[in-house]
């Protein structure tokens, strides 16, 4: 009975077991850097195939010594006995040494839905189209580990990017999935300093207030239509004119229609024969005469405008 409960008992569904880990570049297989794939030995082989497991087959990597965690997949059992080959950015995520002991178990990881990425420098979102890059570089891997950094290689150099989270779990199978990507700012990104708006703007507001003149209307000098400077004969003449005005009127005389008659285009203030009817000075009248005999000269010296005065041209030759 021992025995058929043996023979008919469920073969084991666990591989675990400690290699001494190199990396790949000691079987002359450096293009595996480009991915997440170690090489195993052949004995690994013949009991995973007498266990039940899930395919594609994935491993979980831990370092004893440091509590580092990795995932990763398989590529080829021909390592010698006791050895397993590993890319050697993921010896350094999980402080490998060459020749240290490293603990492998098979795991069952769940399809990833989203994954958020963080690339060290910015130099990676420089590249004309860094989705189509990474989508090409991710097909060389099998499963992203939370806290894990891979290695992008493009145009001969090396972009490291980090993995900061992953659902639906820390560690995902990204193995003919859909899965959402998302950026994180590279680590060596700074905002560009915005200058500071409330220490310039008074300046500006003070300096336009201090320089702008007053607005003042008709500031302008006069101009002449014959081209001769103007002469300001108006101002000078109606004061005179205000004060006979004011003592014509002290005196009670009004302007005559008669007199206003005789001289057009001049105002007269009371004639002679109403003056001397009220018998006001003899002396007075004649120096009003004078003063407006001598303005119809100054008036009669000035030459009138005249039309087309100027030289004459022809348009023959």
């Amino acid at each position: 009975m021992a025995l058929e409960d043996e023979i008919y008992r469920d073969p084991p569904s666990t591989f675990e077991q400690n290699y001494r880990c190199y990396p790949v570049s000691f079987i002359e297989k450096s293009h595996l850097e480009k991915g997440d794939k170690i090489i195993m030995p052949p004995s690994a082989l013949d009991r995973l195939a007498y266990l039940q497991i899930d395919y594609p087959m994935l491993f979980e990597l831990k370092n004893p010594s440091a509590s580092k965690v990795s995932h990763c997949g398989v590529l080829e059992f021909i390592a010698d006995e006791g050895l397993i080959y590993v890319p050697y950015w993921m010896m350094e995520n999980m402080l490998l040494q060459e020749g240290d002991i490293v603990n492998v178990k098979n795991a069952s990881l769940s399809k990833g839905t989203y994954v958020k990425l963080q690339p060290h420098t910015t130099d990676f979102l420089d590249i004309s189209n860094p989705k189509a890059i990474l989508e090409t570089s991710l097909r060389s891997y099998s499963c992203l580990t939370t806290g894990d950094t891979i290695m992008v290689a493009y145009n001969n150099k090396k972009f490291y990017i980090d993995i900061v989270e992953t659902k639906p779990s820390s560690a995902i199978s990204i193995i003919e999935t859909d899965c959402e990507v998302d950026f994180a700012p590279p680590l060596d990104y700074k905002e560009p300093e915005r200058p500071l708006k409330s220490k310039v703007a008074p300046e500006v507001e003070e300096e336009p207030l201090t320089k702008v003149p007053k607005f003042n209307p008709f500031s302008g000098s006069a101009r002449r239509l014959d081209g001769k400077p103007a002469e300001t004969v108006a101002a000078p003449l109606v004061q005179p004119q205000k004060t006979e005005a004011t003592t014509s009127g002290t005196n009670g005389s009004m302007p005559s229609s008669s007199g206003s008659r005789k001289r057009s285009g001049k105002l007269v203030f009371g004639s002679t024969a109403d003056k001397n009817s009220n018998g006001t000075p003899k002396a007075t009248m004649k120096e009003a005469k004078q003063d407006s005999s001598k303005k119809e000269e100054a008036k009669k010296e000035e030459p009138k405008f005249q039309a087309f005065t100027g030289k004459k041209y022809s348009l023959k030759n």
